[in-house]
């Protein structure tokens, strides 16, 4: 398998849940380039340590924008974004750009666990 670039992004409320999922899938990740926002990142690494991953910016601080950057730029290869649909979000316009950029771009996306796992056991073939 060529190695991918996967991005990782989770509102507030997901961010554990995020953890809990890397930490699932920790060695079906290992191979891959791992980019993320700031906190998600941090959670992340202290839920799986031997994961290299490389933390950006907090969303609300331009992640969201570093990542959406990095898609136009084709250095992203899918995109894990983790959202919380009960909760408002002050930064809803960042959020949807980033989601936009994945669509004009045509990278796999993952809104949440269940099409997350599939798309990285579809990484395995």
């Amino acid at each position: 398998m060529t190695q991918l670039t996967l991005a990782l992004v989770a509102h507030d409320a997901k961010k554990d849940d995020m953890a809990a999922f890397v930490a699932l899938y920790e060695n079906d990740l290992r191979p891959f380039t791992l980019f993320a926002t700031g906190t998600t990142g941090a959670r992340v690494m202290e839920r799986c340590p031997s994961l290299s991953v490389t933390r950006l910016k907090s969303g609300p601080l331009g992640g969201d924008q570093q990542i959406g950057a990095m898609i136009a730029e084709g250095r992203i290869d899918a995109l894990f974004f983790f959202v919380d649909p009960l909760s408002p979000h002050p930064h809803d316009v960042d959020v949807k750009a980033l989601m936009r950029l994945a669509l004009v771009y045509d990278i796999p996306m993952a809104l949440n666990r269940a099409t997350a796992g599939r798309l990285i056991e579809s990484f395995r073939d």
